[in-house]
């Protein structure tokens, strides 16, 4: 009698995206990924896939990027978290180790997604930022904030984002729900804008399209209705500018059920 294999494992993973190519395996690129697989592989070398929720660009973080592989040996969540981070390069940490069925697929269980972006209202730069934040300039004032906050809300609802999407896109369904987004400033910094974006599913640069857009309003390269303007014409060249990768996170992938016997708790 065959023993029955162990059950699936999900990952929530935080990383510094700056030093990687992405996400996705890429032959001869180092990418988040490739580093997981490898540390796995260490740990057990019957591993042979893992399965990510997002495809995060090259430089974009996450703080809780969701990966799910299906292991040859019976470990604990605790062990696997532990035994895994050994192995991993130190911008790659293993938050949360939960147990789920073999063959779970984060990307298709996701019941949405909530991204933030960091801006950064500085006329001089952070150099403990750099590489974490966008300083965009003329988004110091207070008018700013207040035009890029009315801006942003004008993206939430069940809308045609196909000029929301990079030329790389090749979906043809570009029907996408934003749940909110909102431009508040960071409690803990003044310094720091957060756009949070939360949805049911995403394009390829949308966030950052969505964000350099708001950008270019707040500081005046773009009328205000920028985006009601360009949902309504589906034409990528009345949005604004794609922002650039460095203040993008990926903080949340919601899903319908991590599993009962998650480390660490809560």
């Amino acid at each position: 009698m065959s023993a029955v294999p162990p059950a699936g494992v999900l990952f929530t993973v935080a990383y510094d995206g700056g030093p990687f190519s992405g996400f996705a395996p890429q032959p001869e690129q180092r990418t988040i990924a490739g580093e997981l697989l490898g540390a796995l592989q260490a740990v057990d070398p019957s591993i042979r896939e893992i399965r990510g929720a997002s495809r995060t660009d090259a430089g974009v973080h996450a703080l809780g990027q969701r990966v799910a592989f299906d292991p040859g040996r019976d470990i604990p969540p605790r062990g696997w978290a532990l035994a895994t981070n050994r192995h991993l390069p130190r911008e790659i940490a293993i938050q949360r180790a939960a147990l789920v069925p073999r063959g779970f697929t984060p990307r298709f269980a996701s019941l949405g997604k909530r991204y933030r972006y960091l801006l950064l209202r500085s006329p001089v730069r952070d150099p403990f930022l750099d590489g974490r934040v966008w300083r965009a300039e003329g988004i110091e004032g207070d008018e700013a904030l207040a035009r890029a906050a009315m801006e942003a809300a004008s993206a939430v609802g069940t809308h045609d984002f196909a000029a929301f999407r990079s030329a790389a896109d090749p979906r043809e369904n570009t029907l996408r729900t934003l749940r909110a987004v909102t431009v508040t400033l960071d409690p803990a910094d003044p310094r720091l804008v957060r756009v949070d974006v939360e949805g049911d599913a995403f394009m390829h640069n949308m966030v950052r399209i969505l964000v350099g857009t708001i950008v270019d309003v707040a500081r005046k390269r773009l009328a205000p209705g920028a985006i009601a303007r360009a949902l309504a014409s589906h034409k990528r060249t009345d949005a604004g500018i794609t922002a650039p990768p460095d203040g993008l996170y990926l903080v949340h992938v919601m899903l319908p059920d991590e599993g009962s016997e998650g480390w660490p708790a809560g």
